[in-house]
């Protein structure tokens, strides 16, 4: 079965998405995930490299799988291993790749690289996580949200944590959604100004607003969705004592899931450090929804694939 085709040619922020297109991937997503030998033969003969130059369970596991599921063929290719950890310039590496595969994954450090490739290349190019933006796993969080509560417009979530890349990409695709995103961080580690700007212009036209703040209870109260991260990322090892210490008081705990609405819901993209961002009462109790949410990404990363190159 063949899905419209789209102009949306990447996927490296969200931005690529409209309110639009947002909703029909989703819609796609809960029908792959629902029929899923409807779709046997979406990439019927379709390549997809997956570089990895970051560790990787959820994200490798779901792509490869997801790429089968649809019929296409997964090349795994790790950094470190390929001509491109050894100093080929990345145009020339995407104009070799676009000569063998259909797509690009790539898993990576500066968000600098997936726009050089997308410049360069004549393939799709998704973003599997860079410092800057995780737009996958943001996907399967709006999947997630929108399957629990039969809506994402107008519903409330709350990130408390690193203004990261997980903040960027639940600003970006919050907004899309018509949601109202507050963001938590503690001074020094807030999202990056010009993006909470666009998710600000983005919200104004869906519906949704955009808030950033400093006290993690404020941000909470009354919110249908609690979202946290680990607050040392890959990378920023060696600022962990210093990260432990700025983030003192932003645990999700009991009592912060306490403050937001009784039904309101957990979610961590994984992987979690219990006692640290989140207390082991909060992300294995009944309000918790991380293993759905990473079941997810398989789903909604299958419905990209499909807008991408069918």
């Amino acid at each position: 079965m063949k899905t419209q085709t789209k102009s949306m040619q990447h996927m490296l922020t969200l931005e690529e998405l409209t309110p639009e297109s947002l909703s029909e991937l989703i819609h796609l997503a809960k029908d792959m995930k629902k029929n899923p030998e409807k779709y046997m033969k979406q990439l019927d003969g379709k390549k997809v490299a997956l570089l990895f130059e970051k560790a990787s369970t959820r994200t490798r596991m779901s792509f490869e799988v997801g790429v089968i599921e649809l019929g296409g063929y997964p090349l795994h290719l790790d950094g470190s291993t390929t001509q491109i950890g050894r100093g080929e310039t990345l145009e020339d590496t995407i104009r070799v790749m676009s000569r063998y595969v259909d797509a690009l994954m790539i898993r990576t450090f500066e968000h600098a690289k997936v726009e050089t490739l997308a410049a360069a290349g004549s393939i799709p190019i998704i973003n599997g996580l860079t410092d800057a933006h995780h737009p996958c796993q943001v996907l399967a969080d709006l999947l997630t949200i929108d399957e629990h509560f039969g809506t994402r417009t107008g519903k409330t979530l709350c990130y408390i944590g690193d203004g990261n890349n997980m903040a960027h990409s639940l600003l970006i695709g919050g907004a899309l959604s018509g949601m109202n995103v507050r963001i938590a961080s503690p001074k020094g580690y807030e999202p990056d100004a010009s993006i909470v700007e666009r998710a600000t212009e983005i919200a104004k036209v869906t519906g949704g607003t955009v808030s950033v703040m400093k006290k993690p209870f404020d941000a909470a109260a009354g919110a249908d969705v609690l979202y946290t991260d680990v607050f040392t990322s890959m990378g920023q090892e060696v600022e962990e004592a210093e990260r432990k210490q700025a983030f003192e008081g932003y645990q999700v705990d009991a009592i912060v899931m306490g403050s937001a609405v009784p039904d309101a819901i957990f979610l961590h993209c994984l992987p979690a450090h219990r006692g640290e961002e989140v207390t082991a009462e909060v992300i294995d109790g009944p309000q918790s929804l991380v293993f759905d949410q990473a079941e997810n990404r398989l789903h909604a990363q299958k419905a990209l694939l499909a807008m991408l190159l069918s």
